[in-house]
């Protein structure tokens, strides 16, 4: 007999929805498979280094008496105060090279310029600061100018006569009288 189930047709994924406590366990399986695999993959590693270890790196052979490692030790001692002397004067020889850098770049006069700022200043307080205290004369710049004489007109008129201009230079006869008169 066919089931219901049989009758249908084969259902999508997106149809089929699983539940939150099984989809859970299934992922808790799959980390735990996943968790297996590495722990394996790390044992096989250590195991890998062992025995290239083994086959490729002799043993260290240690020595067992005190003079054995005083003898062992000497050339260390010495190799150590060679090394500290030779840092020594390579730290000397280096700041001496520096010192050579800056007195080079001091003679070719290739610095850096700093950036002034504008100062407002008299002529005055300017000469005081060039010269200092040999400053005493106040420069007065209009003092030596070229003094020059205005020459006023003479316009000495009676209030009314610029009455009397203005009644002549009325009407017509006024505006031909002022063509006339003006040269």
């Amino acid at each position: 007999m066919l089931t219901r189930r049989e009758n249908q047709p084969p259902a999508k994924m997106s149809d089929k929805k699983m539940s939150s406590s099984r989809r859970q366990h299934l992922k808790s399986l799959m980390l735990q498979i996943a968790q297996g695999f590495i722990e394996a993959e790390a044992i096989q590693a250590e195991e890998d280094k062992n025995s290239y270890m083994d086959e490729n790196v002799p043993s260290l052979s240690v020595p067992g008496s005190m003079q054995e490692l005083q003898v062992l030790h000497v050339p260390m001692e010495s190799y150590c105060v060679c090394r500290f002397l030779l840092q020594t004067h390579y730290n000397i020889t280096d700041s001496a090279i520096e010192d050579l850098k800056i007195k080079l770049q001091d003679l070719k006069g290739k610095f850096r310029k700093p950036v002034l700022k504008k100062v407002r200043m008299s002529a005055d307080a300017m000469l005081q600061a060039l010269l200092g205290s040999k400053h005493k004369v106040s420069m007065d710049l209009r003092s030596n100018l070229k003094q020059v004489k205005k020459e006023v007109k003479e316009e000495v008129k009676d209030a009314a006569d610029w009455r009397k201009n203005i009644e002549d230079k009325a009407g017509m006869d006024g505006r031909k009288k002022m063509f006339e008169s003006d040269p």
